[in-house]
């Protein structure tokens, strides 16, 4: 599917208006806009904290930013995130990872099926999906 899929953390910075980053996330986000974006099942569920539960408004957000949050979760989102969560356990199990929340391997596991993902966070996925495409907002100087 050609959109770009948001992460929880780069919505939170345009919401918040983060000091930080929430204009490089804006602006990454108002560039990518023309492509789609949308955000997976499992954001709208970390979100409604944001909005204190008031699903109406934070559906009134998401529409205002031009993200689309109604794309169903399909089988190979399930594929792709059992993969990448298989992947995890045999890594921690050999020491070699350290503690990862299930919400971001299946953020990824709806990306994959994507254009990509956008996200503050790129070492939280290439790891687990080494052929998933990433938008990261610029880094702000002063927090480098």
């Amino acid at each position: 599917m050609t959109v770009w899929v948001v992460d929880t953390c780069v919505v939170l910075d345009v919401l918040e208006h983060d000091p930080a980053f929430g204009l490089p996330s804006a602006r990454l986000l108002h560039q990518l806009l023309p492509r789609g974006l949308v955000i997976s099942p499992i954001t709208m569920v970390e979100l409604s904290a944001a909005f204190a539960g008031d699903l109406a408004e934070q559906k009134r957000f998401l529409d205002q930013a031009g993200i689309a949050y109604g794309e169903p979760w399909t089988a190979a989102d399930t594929e792709q995130a059992c993969t990448a969560w298989n992947s995890y356990v045999v890594a921690k199990r050999q020491a070699k990872a350290v503690k990862r929340p299930v919400a971001d391997l299946l953020i990824g596991g709806f990306a994959a099926n994507r254009t990509g993902l956008v996200t503050r966070n790129p070492r939280d996925f290439s790891r687990w999906f080494p052929h998933l495409k990433l938008q990261v907002p610029p880094t702000p100087t002063a927090v480098r």
